[in-house]
């Protein structure tokens, strides 16, 4: 075999390694990409009811009321996501999620003055240390979870997708 015939070989052969290497990585990140997108999704029917007001106790399936669970289960439950009624039960739901790894789609949740030392509070992390969610006089609204009373609150949060 010629030296030239040994080279194309060669190349070829690498070729088809790198090629194959490749495939595996794009089977490998795409659950990340759908995960990422269907996130995309739920966070932008969300962002379809900012300023709908909160009602404690709102019916799940109900769009002209939320309370901070009503909300997530229903804008989840459109994207194939079944979520428990209340916020504490929504807690127990896929993994545990460190407050530094958050991404967009993650569920947070927060004690409040009802609810003691126990989960009261949930809303959606769309990034940038913020959430979507619905509670009192806003309604749906944004919030930094840097503020002071998000901060104190703050319980866990939880990936679902």
């Amino acid at each position: 075999m010629s030296l030239k015939q040994t080279f194309v070989r060669k190349v070829i052969g690498i070729s088809l390694c790198a090629a194959i290497g490749f495939t595996g990585l794009a089977i490998v990140q795409a659950p990340q990409a759908s995960a990422a997108t269907k996130a995309d999704k739920i966070i932008s029917l969300g962002q379809k009811y900012l300023g709908v007001k909160y009602r404690f106790g709102a019916p799940s399936g109900s769009t002209s009321a939320f309370d901070c669970s009503s909300f997530t289960q229903y804008i989840y439950g459109k994207y194939g996501v079944k979520l428990p009624r209340v916020s504490s039960a929504q807690a127990t739901k896929g993994v545990k999620v460190a407050k530094a790894n958050l991404k967009r789609g993650d569920l947070v949740f927060f004690t409040t003055s009802r609810t003691g030392k126990k989960i009261g509070h949930v809303g959606v992390y769309v990034g940038n240390n913020k959430m979507l969610h619905t509670y009192g006089k806003p309604g749906v609204t944004y919030s930094s979870l840097n503020s002071s009373h998000w901060k104190k609150t703050y319980v866990t949060a939880r990936r679902v997708l």
